[in-house]
């Protein structure tokens, strides 16, 4: 069965990815819509009435006035911007988030797909905050280092132009980051956490840490404790590794491989320190399962197709 997609923003770094990924299947058609006619009101919402699926890859604005568009009752429409996260009419796009999430994407028309950032912290989290370890109203930290690709065309250019930036630049330090909200909401925390991204020199890649003050835990528990809830919460998923605690193997001579998981829709979490202080930390590709793969793995499951297709 051939499944016909549009993707709405198809010049951007998003929809070029999952133009990417889609182009090498034969179950999918994509359709495209004429340059000339990318603002054109009334061929966009031909184009989505006409899809099985349309992917919004505009900014939070734009995707609110695509969504109203879609008219078409049997369209599902996958928003990877930060418009519709915490809408409780639409579904998060994250299937590893809870046992039901798979038939809540399945079902639903309206899936918002999670930001990259927020994927590799809700998975870090979610698991100790549901296993009681962690308790709900605590408050915690994290900070992120991502590629700049994550910024688009004019973060790209910045780095890769004449005048490009070659050090790691810390921002959001308002503490007001947009994918707030999500964190908050999907890692079952009760307040949003003190978050601090940093991007860094190189073009793809992230990795989310998260402080963890074992003296705030419920109860008494120890880096294999912590390890062994992130395993038992993940066994069985495909995208998700939880590595063996130990810093030699996990670190390059002590050093962190950010881009590790590049080119994949992989994430693997790692469990640092002591029964004194500990790091938990999430890497994954910005652009694929923090953005275009989880996208395409949303799909893959609202069609009911194996999930990962098309994916590594």
């Amino acid at each position: 069965m051939t499944h016909k997609v549009f993707v709405d923003g198809q010049e951007g770094t998003t929809g070029l990815q999952i133009n990417e990924y889609l182009a090498r299947r034969p179950d999918i058609e994509l359709l495209r819509i004429d340059p000339e006619k990318r603002k054109d009101i009334a061929e966009r919402k031909r184009l989505i009435d006409a899809s099985d699926v349309t992917f919004l890859c505009l900014p939070d604005d734009a995707a609110r006035e695509a969504a109203a568009l879609a008219d078409n009752p049997r369209t599902c429409v996958i928003d990877a911007s930060t418009a519709h996260r915490v809408d409780p009419a639409w579904t998060f796009g994250l299937p590893e988030l809870a046992k039901e999430q798979r038939a809540r994407i399945r079902a639903s028309k309206r899936i918002a797909n999670p930001g990259c950032h927020a994927t590799a912290f809700i998975l870090a989290v979610r698991p100790l905050v549901s296993d009681g370890l962690w308790p709900a109203d605590a408050q915690i930290a994290a900070h992120s280092i991502t590629g700049y690709s994550g910024g688009g065309k004019k973060m790209i250019a910045s780095y890769q132009g004449a005048q490009r930036v070659d050090a790691p630049r810390p921002y959001a330090l308002g503490l007001t980051h947009k994918h707030l909200p999500e964190m908050r909401v999907y890692s079952g925390l009760a307040a949003a956490p003190i978050f601090q991204p940093i991007v860094g020199p190189f073009y793809k890649g992230l990795a989310v840490t998260v402080y963890l003050p074992p003296r705030q835990f419920s109860r008494r528990a120890g880096p294999e404790d912590v390890r062994r809830i992130l395993a038992d919460h993940y066994a069985g998923e495909a995208f998700i590794r939880v590595a063996p605690i130990g810093l030699d193997a996990n670190t390059d001579g002590g050093f962190f491989d950010v881009e590790a998981n590049n080119g994949t829709n992989r994430v693997d979490l790692f469990v640092f320190g002591d029964e004194e202080r500990m790091l938990l930390v999430a890497r994954l590709d910005n652009l694929g399962k923090g953005a275009s793969g989880a996208a395409v793995q949303s799909m893959n499951v609202h069609l009911g197709v194996e999930e990962s297709l098309g994916l590594v």
